[in-house]
C-alpha cells in the first residue's frame, strides 16, 4: 500500500512533525548545560534534509504546538508518545515510510548528540535512548 500526503489528516502530519521536532527538543533541553542551540540547530536541519514524503510533512510552514515545555519531563511527556503514535500510524499505513521516518528521526538525534567534539555527554546519550525507545515502541 502506498501512503501519499493526501491519506494523511492534518492531525497525522502534526502528529509527524511533533514527534520529529519534539526529539530535537529534547535533544537540546538534555544538552542545557553544553549548547543547546547548537544540537537544535544541527537537529533541525538533518530533518530539513528529509526527502520524500517524509521529507514533505517536515518541510511544512506550520506552528508545531506544545513544544515549549516549562521542563524536560513535561516536553518528554507530550512528545516521547508522539514519536510511538508516528511510528504506529505510518507502520499501519506504509510501513516504508515508517522505516524512512525513523531513520530520518535517528539521523536528527545524532546530528543533534554530536554538538561538541567527541562523544555525546550522559544527558543526551540517555536521551537518545530514550527517543529511540519510542520509535521502536510501536
Amino acid at each position: 500500500m502506498s501512503l501519499t500526503l493526501a491519506a494523511l489528516t492534518a492531525q497525522d502530519k502534526d502528529t509527524l512533525r511533533t514527534a520529529a521536532y519534539g526529539a530535537v527538543s529534547l535533544m537540546a533541553a538534555a544538552d542545557a548545560a553544553g549548547s543547546p542551540h547548537k544540537a537544535a540547530t544541527r537537529g533541525a536541519v538533518a530533518l530539513a534534509s528529509a526527502t520524500g514524503r517524509v521529507g514533505h510533512v517536515l518541510a511544512a510552514k506550520t506552528r508545531i504546538e506544545n513544544l515549549g515545555g516549562t521542563t524536560t519531563a513535561a516536553l518528554a511527556e507530550h512528545v516521547l508518545p508522539a514519536l510511538t503514535a508516528a511510528m504506529d500510524l505510518l507502520n499501519r499505513q506504509c510501513p516504508a515510510e515508517a522505516a524512512d521516518f525513523r531513520s530520518t528521526v535517528t539521523t536528527a538525534v545524532e546530528a543533534a548528540a554530536r554538538a561538541h567534539r567527541g562523544e555525546p555527554g550522559p544527558a543526551s546519550a540517555a536521551m537518545a535512548r530514550r527517543i529511540i525507545a519510542a520509535l521502536d515502541a510501536a
